[in-house]
């Protein structure tokens, strides 16, 4: 499918049938959501350079389902633009907005934009601090190593309060689990982790909770917890497996393929990337299963019961378009989740 036809279909389309980097969502009884991504250059990402933009136009064609950026990369923008861009479509969508960010990890995005990798943990979260302010205050200014503003209002201003759902992207960095409790974010699971990587990520889990609950104490609020995660529903185990694997592989090699020059790039800020890419290059075919929930609907059913069990999981985003399959294919794999598996969760 070519991408302009793509995006035709997605946003002419109701959900839950969509397609081209959207995440639909299920949070304990209905789909909610709709995410986008945000990457460029590569076939990994790179049709959606600006989550906003897609976001704006499925507001125009939906009236209740809620809209998700997966995130914005913002070390790559000014707090401003950000925060004046992310309000324009709280307005628009009237109050549907969640705003996820991201840090950005792919190298030939940083070089592109002429941001350095090195020192971009300290630019992303600086970024995403001074966006919540510029949100929820007025004559606000700031002066760091990244951007200097002096008494400025951000418009137009968001219509939630005190402002949109925000989320942030952590993937195995115990310090990004600590900063998003601290600051009393939701946080967005990148991926999900496979059978050996569980410990630690309950780890990390645990510890955002924990400095939530934390910061709570003064802010109010509870933890939230999404993970991005491929959905593939079969007939049975080895009928979904099958269907699952080709696209599964197709999928990672791309992601391979974009991430490749980060075996070779030395960052204490991604000190730990490499060693990911490289695990993810070696990964076998049960490897690749343990990266998405792929089963009959017994199955499927099973695995996100212990993944809200192991890891309190509160919001599933199915990433339902990975490995070039056909729409038909993904608007089915969605309706089987509806008919055969949303009635068998608890609530």
């Amino acid at each position: 499918m070519m991408p302009s036809r793509s995006f035709s279909v997605s946003v002419t389309t109701p959900p839950p049938a969509v397609t081209m980097g959207i995440g639909l969502a299920w949070t304990t009884s209905t789909i909610v959501y709709v995410k986008m991504v945000e990457h460029y250059l590569h076939e990994y990402g790179g049709y959606s350079p600006d989550p906003l933009t897609f976001l704006a136009a499925v507001a125009a064609r939906t009236q209740s389902i809620r809209l998700m950026t997966g995130g914005i990369q913002a070390s790559f923008h000014h707090p401003v633009q950000i925060a004046a861009q992310a309000a324009q479509v709280d307005v628009l969508s009237h109050g549907r907005l969640d705003v996820g960010f991201a840090r950005a990890f792919l190298p030939y995005e940083f070089d592109t934009f002429g941001v350095p990798m090195e020192g971009s943990r300290q630019r992303y979260r600086e970024t995403v601090e001074a966006v919540l302010r510029l949100w929820t205050e007025k004559g606000v200014s700031e002066s760091s190593e990244f951007f200097q503003y002096s008494g400025v209002n951000s418009l137009p201003s968001v219509v939630q309060t005190p402002h949109p759902p925000t989320w942030v992207a952590g993937l195995m960095s115990p310090e990004t689990f600590s900063w998003a409790g601290d600051r009393g974010l939701n946080l967005l699971m990148a991926s999900p982790p496979r059978a050996a990587e569980l410990p630690k990520a309950r780890e990390n889990v645990e510890l955002y909770t924990s400095c939530f609950q934390e910061a709570a104490r003064e802010t109010g609020g509870s933890p939230r917890v999404a993970m991005s995660i491929p959905l593939m529903i079969g007939e049975t185990d080895t009928d979904a497996v099958d269907r699952a694997l080709p696209r599964l592989r197709a999928h990672w090699q791309v992601f391979g393929e974009a991430a490749e020059s980060l075996l070779h790039t030395h960052s204490s800020d991604y000190a730990k990337y490499p060693q990911i890419v490289k695990s993810i290059k070696e990964m076998t075919d049960d490897d690749l299963i343990e990266t998405a929930i792929v089963g009959s609907p017994e199955t499927v059913t099973e695995r996100i019961v212990e993944f809200r069990r192991a890891l309190s999981v509160d919001t599933f985003l199915w990433h339902i378009d990975y490995g070039g399959q056909a729409f038909n294919d993904m608007a089915g794999n969605l309706r089987r989740f509806r008919e055969q598996v949303l009635p068998r969760l608890p609530e």
